[in-house]
């Protein structure tokens, strides 16, 4: 999937793979992050466990991932304060520690899903050299260049 964001006049193109956190996907996904300028990381807000994979996720990012990579963690279910288990305060703790952006979601009500590019676009600078003659700033995935195939 793509999406543009237009900030302060640069329209900043997002290619956006979704694993949904399953294991399943854990073996492919240096091929998800090879090359990307930023990863969100989404947890759910009411499962203790979903915040502790997020964690594990990261740590691979950082292991495996671009130097630079900005860091999005986005606790879901925002709409379910009733409910929730992972308080705001560890998550946003956890975020600040790995100087990423921290911000919750609701995906039912699309509560701040929006911000998580802005912050995103915010950290990243437009790419220089972006010579695919589309007039956007590609963010993280090809660099531009166009690729054949799924990845």
């Amino acid at each position: 999937m793509s999406k543009v964001e237009v900030i302060d006049g640069v329209a900043y193109k997002y290619q956006i793979w979704d694993t949904a956190g399953q294991e399943k996907y854990h073996s492919l996904a240096p091929m998800y992050y090879r090359g990307a300028a930023a990863a969100i990381v989404v947890y759910d807000i009411t499962n203790q466990l979903s915040f502790e994979k997020t964690q594990r996720w990261i740590e691979e990012l950082q292991r495996h991932g671009p130097e630079n990579i900005v860091l999005v963690i986005a606790g879901n279910k925002a709409d379910l304060e009733d409910k929730r288990v992972v308080s705001k305060e560890k998550a946003k703790e956890f975020a600040d520690s790995i100087n990423g952006i921290f911000l919750e979601t609701s995906a039912k009500t699309g509560q701040s899903v929006g911000d998580a590019f802005k912050g995103i676009c915010a950290r990243l600078k437009p790419l220089a050299d972006d010579d695919d003659d589309d007039d956007e700033a590609d963010v993280g995935g090809t660099g531009g260049q166009k690729k054949n195939g799924c990845c």
